[in-house]
């Protein structure tokens, strides 16, 4: 099981102009938030930066950031140690992508750098629970496959733990 942002492609740059369009253009403002490298920017990070806008429009900025993220495609790039495992692996097992990114972005991004056709199975953010279910715990239910028998690529220290609250053992964890 793999992770798509931050694990196998670097996107966080773009990420961040995406939001930063999306901002301008919806509060009209020029955003002078400066991009910081080690924190990825988030609809809480929005949350609180601007914390009196209604969730109506964190939505709609949150809309057309995802809009936007294509037009940053080329400042993304590929993490090559866990590219090349799943390249590795890919013809003789299966490779799941289980990612918290909307489909339409996720696809976009491996189409962009040649991955898609390396999954077996893809996951994606779940509109339903309000994107809070596990995404772990939803593959696994999915495909109808042991905890035990999966081997995850992650770097966000809050999916690691969903891991292991399904019961994906620590050793079978591996942090990019």
């Amino acid at each position: 099981m793999f992770d798509m942002d931050e694990t196998l492609v670097e996107t966080n740059f773009a990420n961040f102009l995406s939001y930063k369009s999306a901002i301008q253009k919806s509060l009209g403002i020029v955003f002078a938030i400066p991009y910081n490298p080690n924190q990825r920017f988030t609809r809480e990070t929005l949350k609180e930066t601007f914390p009196d806008i209604s969730s109506v429009t964190t939505d709609k900025i949150v809309h057309l950031k995802n809009q936007y993220f294509n037009d940053h495609l080329s400042l993304t790039s590929l993490i090559k140690p866990s590219v090349d495992i799943l390249k590795k692996f890919a013809p003789t097992n299966k490779t799941i992508l289980v990612t918290n990114c909307r489909e339409e972005r996720a696809i976009s991004t491996l189409q962009y750098h040649a991955l898609n056709h390396l999954f077996s199975f893809m996951f994606f953010h779940q509109e339903k629970d309000n994107g809070k279910n596990n995404k772990f715990e939803y593959a696994l239910s999915s495909l109808n496959i042991s905890a035990v028998s999966v081997i995850v690529f992650e770097n966000d220290p809050k999916e690691i733990e969903a891991a292991l609250f399904c019961g994906i053992p620590r050793t079978n964890i591996i942090i990019c």
